[in-house]
């Protein structure tokens, strides 16, 4: 088990920048795959990036060119670094670990991402 942590969302205007943080509770070297979700009011939870342990990355096309995550296995942690951000960003962003490469177990608490227009 890894208990995660978000930080770094918060109030910013259209066209802005955001880095999310997610610390993880032990190493995550051994965890296949680490990614970025986010849910808004009233939708689903969707995929915004993810990344392997091997560095491979995969963007939603609705972020790909202005969104990129990246994770330090030396210091366990996550990133997002957003930015050009549009009001549709606006989301609860999560940060979710998928140890075997099958499917997400781990989940933050998410940290609220709301971008003005």
């Amino acid at each position: 088990q890894v208990q995660l942590v978000e930080s770094g969302g918060g109030l910013v205007q259209a066209g802005g920048s955001l880095r999310l943080s997610c610390a993880a509770s032990r190493n995550i070297f051994s965890i296949e795959t680490m990614g970025w979700f986010r849910q808004a009011p009233g939708k689903q939870r969707d995929l915004v990036a993810s990344i392997t342990v091997g560095g491979r990355t995969n963007y939603a096309d609705s972020v790909k060119g202005r969104f990129t995550i990246s994770r330090d296995n030396a210091k366990n942690t996550l990133d997002l670094q957003m930015n050009s951000l549009k009001p549709e960003d606006t989301a609860v962003y999560y940060c979710a670990a998928n140890p075997w490469g099958f499917q997400y177990t781990n989940w933050g608490q998410g940290t609220q991402v709301t971008v003005s227009s």
